[in-house]
């Protein structure tokens, strides 16, 4: 049989044209050029077999939810507790039963382009899902942990459809009229408290960016408002905007 050449091997591989006999037709041919491309496919292919192990992880909670007959299952987040500028942001969202969505994961551990190109994904096919803010000034007047509450019962209560149980990420936000769990690192552990943490954490990112727009001296669109070393000598140097929080010790330290 003529040898293939190298482009048409990597055309194969490219359009998942591949058979066990074909794989070990490769693993004879020894050309360098052969052999890299071996290697990349098998290092795909782990990399593949690793997003679905991790899908089955994120997925366990639910699917046992689904086993015990609850359908709409609301998976809850927050972003933007820790920073000194802008609002708080939680998102509920209620997915498919058979969503998957492979490398989905707390918002944190991934990357801007990965965070909008799952954000894109999730709004279009969750069921349903909502996002709420709470400003600064909420944040000053009622403290950050009751603020988040705010936000993450605003964005439940948003919600178009009946709820039959609520996950969410670390805050206890009882009394609820529903079944919920709280789960500590809920954003790794949960694929719909996830799916929510992107939601909030591009949300409240855009929102950032536009703040920076009009106060472009404190490079908003970079930091999102956390307290790197640039924003903490941006304060000192040109003062508070009104979209700081006051209540917050670094922002304090200005005032006085």
């Amino acid at each position: 049989m003529r040898q293939k050449t190298i482009q048409t091997i990597k055309e194969i591989i490219e359009a998942g044209n591949i058979d066990q006999v074909f794989l070990d037709r490769l693993k004879n041919d020894q050309r360098k050029g052969v052999q890299k491309l071996l290697q990349t496919y098998e290092k795909r292919l782990q990399k593949q077999e690793l997003l679905e192990e991790q899908y089955e992880e994120i997925t366990s909670i639910e699917r046992q939810l689904y086993t015990n007959g609850l359908t709409n299952i609301v998976g809850i987040d927050e972003a933007g507790r820790g920073p000194l500028a802008g609002p708080v942001v939680a998102a509920a969202v209620v997915l498919p039963k058979d969503f998957k969505l492979l490398g989905l994961t707390d918002s944190k551990q991934l990357n801007e382009h990965e965070r909008n190109k799952f954000y894109k994904v999730i709004k279009k096919e969750a069921i349903c899902y909502s996002i709420a803010l709470v400003d600064n000034e909420d944040i000053d007047r009622i403290n950050i942990l009751n603020a988040t509450k705010k936000a993450m019962r605003s964005a439940l209560s948003q919600l178009t459809v009946p709820i039959d149980h609520v996950l969410i990420d670390a805050v206890n936000i009882d009394p609820l009229p529903y079944t919920s769990d709280v789960i500590i690192k809920g954003d790794q552990k949960s694929i719909s408290i996830a799916a929510a943490s992107i939601l909030a954490k591009v949300k409240r990112d855009k929102v950032m960016r536009e703040i920076h727009r009009e106060y472009p001296m404190y490079q908003f669109n970079n930091h999102k408002g956390y307290g790197t070393n640039f924003h903490l000598e941006s304060l000192k140097k040109y003062g508070i905007s009104p979209y700081h929080r006051k209540s917050f010790a670094p922002v304090q330290k200005v005032m006085k």
